[in-house]
């Protein structure tokens, strides 16, 4: 996978924040070297956030955010002010960026709350420098000229020595890995799964079996029992998409350790005990009672989708209740969760660490169960323990 095919969840978040016309779109076409955001003179420009996936050397594979102006004005204005909020829950790197030819305001102190408030790594960037000396004492800011191009250099240094400290160094499996150990992954291909690939948690896990130097087999379910059959030994572990769960449980020794992806990615994205918690929540539900099913990213819907059509159908089945079923994909996370008896997430793979950080947060702040789609399909085929397997302290708690 090269640089530019590392997906969104993998990449560093750096948001751009300041006032109308303090100048970050400029910045931002300063600090990627390209034309990414359209500038102008006119205050409120920018009106929407601007995403821009690419390679910024020094740090590598990033995503750049530039926002609506803080201080925007009116009702619309209020909604972008709300957007760029939304835009703080991914948010890795903040760049909060103030016109150095103006004082600073209480819309520029009110953002480094926030920042300081959700733990955000910053930088203070005075632009316009050019124009204007401005002196800088605090190792969190630099003085910069997005016209001139002065410190710009620094400023993306000043970023990588951030971003150095907020990374992720979490692994799928492979910390659980040895050389030459065997591992079986169970990846379906039916209506729902994308034409001529695999999804990306299947991807990602793959690779992170070769990277611990063991070696992968690929089957379908169908194909599973066959390969296990042929295997002169059995393999260290079998992993298998979700909604093959029942099946696979079913054609596994109960010898051989099995878990799914979107397990594997609930401990990867760091909320694996939360999930599990929340998973028991399920047995509670009543008639009448509202569940959340939520996907971080967004895609055609299809005959068979597991978030649709296959969870909301176990769910009923499970619990023998009238459920109202609320989607939700991409961006669109509700903030108030007071609907909701419980909130069923995908594995999160498009989604940075700190993002699934923030639904779980809401989640718990409101007291709102929060579990995933791997964790809750186990729970209802009754092998949730089992899936657990590979993790003997959080399997020993239920």
């Amino acid at each position: 996978m090269s640089l530019n095919d590392t997906p969104s969840g993998e990449r560093i978040h750096i948001g751009f924040f300041g006032r109308r016309n303090a100048g970050k779109s400029s910045l931002v076409n300063a600090v990627t070297g390209q034309e990414l955001a359209v500038v102008s003179d006119v205050k409120g420009t920018t009106t929407d956030p601007v995403y821009k996936a690419m390679e910024l050397l020094p740090l590598g594979p990033v995503e750049i955010i530039d926002t609506p102006g803080f201080d925007d004005e009116g009702a619309l204005g209020e909604l972008r002010v709300k957007k760029t909020r939304q835009i703080l829950a991914k948010t890795d790197i903040a760049v909060l960026v103030i016109d150095g030819t103006s004082p600073v305001s209480e819309w520029d102190n009110e953002l480094v709350r926030l920042f300081r408030d959700k733990d955000i790594p910053y930088i203070v960037v005075y632009n316009k420098a050019d124009e204007k000396v401005c002196p800088v004492s605090d190792e969190n800011a630099i003085a910069v000229s997005a016209k001139s191009g002065q410190n710009i250099h620094e400023l993306k240094e000043k970023i990588a020595s951030l971003a150095k400290n907020s990374g992720n160094d979490r692994r799928i499996v492979g910390d659980l890995l040895s050389p030459d150990d065997i591992v079986i992954l169970v990846t379906p291909i039916d209506a729902a799964a994308p034409k001529g690939r695999m999804i990306l948690p299947q991807q990602q896990t793959l690779r992170d079996v070769l990277d611990a130097d063991a070696a992968a087999m690929v089957t379908k379910e169908t194909q599973l029992a066959m390969t296990l059959e042929r295997l002169a030994a059995p393999p260290k572990m079998v992993i298998t998409d979700s909604q093959a769960f029942g099946m696979v449980s079913k054609i596994v020794p109960e010898s051989v350790p099995l878990t799914s992806f979107s397990i594997l990615m609930a401990r990867y994205k760091g909320f694996l005990d939360t999930a599990v918690e929340g998973a028991s929540a399920i047995s509670r539900l009543r008639d009448g009672d509202t569940v959340l099913i939520s996907e971080g990213c967004t895609h055609h819907r299809q005959c068979g989708d597991i978030g649709s059509v296959k969870l909301p159908a176990l769910l009923k089945k499970y619990t023998g209740r009238e459920l109202n079923i609320t989607l939700s994909s991409g961006r669109d996370f509700p903030e108030d969760l007071s609907p909701f008896s419980l909130v069923i997430h995908c594995g999160g793979c498009m989604l940075n660490e700190r993002e699934m950080l923030y639904r779980r947060r809401t989640a718990e702040l409101q007291g709102v169960p929060f579990t995933n789609y791997g964790i809750a399909i186990a729970c209802m085929n009754g092998i949730l323990k089992r899936s657990l397997g590979i993790f003997p302290d959080l399997a020993d708690k239920l």
